[in-house]
């Protein structure tokens, strides 16, 4: 297989782009960074790198498992098929819709995808929290299908790094918006704002990685509004700068339920959304997006059914 990873040659790219945000920010928005913060964020990056490279194995083992079972065979030069790669691009694009929108409905991949979410602040740093246990979870299983379907799994493994690179730009708050026409169909910094925020008007929504186009054929696509100043992090926040309980609070968390919980309701911790709780103590999104529906008396931009929102941003309880 091609040895080639897409984002170690972005990485260069990353920090200078830090660095000049860092430089708008002091004269512009001196409240988007926080040093504490920064650090922590770049932190979870050197983590998450080093967990792929000793957890990412398994998930490629099941990639090329899948892969000896393919219904279409694209050759032995599979690499130089050029229409394969823009729509491998765009399929891996709706896989990981649909795995991001996981993440946020199954509390034990939620469990990895919070720590993307645990700040407050919103700036490319964050881009850098990326999960250092994604790989314990079944994300991966939504990227079967393409193995299956005739792509080699480092076709899907570039693209899904080309992928990665187009999410790292978006989370700023330097860009207010895009062209009309590039906001109708890409993800950019206005929808993925929308994603990061904790008020309840945009709970459960743009689940988007490049193309937001998906969110709109699904149901879950919200418009930031200027008129409301967005939250960012969890509903719960962390109150901590502590890097190990930042990677792994909802972990302990999620087993501290199963573990009280009575045997009935313990795979429900495991699978359900954030924020649920057998006996109702809790809060899911969608019961504080109902709730605020019901105080601000209209609905909110139509998004998901209720009974499908789940936390964006981990429910009331996660943590």
């Amino acid at each position: 297989m091609p040895d080639f990873n897409p984002t170690q040659y972005a990485v260069p790219l990353f920090v200078a782009a830090v660095l000049a945000e860092m430089i708008w920010a002091k004269f512009r928005a001196p409240e988007a960074y926080e040093p504490k913060d920064t650090l922590v964020s770049l932190m979870f990056g050197l983590g998450s790198t080093v967990a792929g490279a000793l957890l990412g194995g398994f998930a490629l083992t099941l990639m090329l498992l899948c892969y000896q079972y393919r219904v279409i065979d694209f050759g032995p030069e599979w690499w130089a098929v050029w229409w394969a790669w823009p729509l491998c691009f765009v399929l891996d694009d709706l896989a990981y819709y649909w795995s991001h929108r996981a993440g946020h409905r199954i509390r034990w991949m939620w469990a990895a995808h919070v720590n993307h979410h645990s700040s407050q602040h919103y700036n490319l740093s964050t881009a850098l929290r990326q999960t250092w246990t994604g790989n314990l979870t079944i994300g991966i299983l939504f990227s079967l299908p393409l193995a299956w379907l005739g792509f080699h799994p480092a076709m899907i493994a570039i693209c899904g790094g080309f992928n990665l690179i187009y999410q790292f730009w978006i989370h700023t708050e330097a860009i207010r918006r895009m062209p009309r026409w590039f906001e109708a169909v890409m993800n950019t910094p206005s929808h993925h704002r929308v994603h990061h925020a904790t008020n309840p008007r945009y709970l459960d929504t743009n689940y988007a990685g490049v193309f937001i186009v998906w969110d709109k054929m699904f149901g879950t696509f919200t418009p930031e509004v200027d008129d409301e100043p967005i939250r960012y992090g969890i509903v719960k926040q962390l109150g901590s700068f502590n890097l190990l309980w930042s990677v792994f609070h909802e972990w302990i968390g999620m087993l501290t339920d199963i573990w009280r919980a009575p045997w009935k309701h313990k795979l429900s911790y495991l699978l359900r959304e954030p924020g649920w709780s057998h006996d109702g103590s809790r809060e899911t999104s969608g019961m504080i997006r109902a709730r605020w529906e019901a105080r601000v008396g209209a609905a909110a931009p139509q998004t998901a059914s209720v009974a499908d929102r789940n936390p964006i941003a981990g429910g009331a309880e996660a943590a």
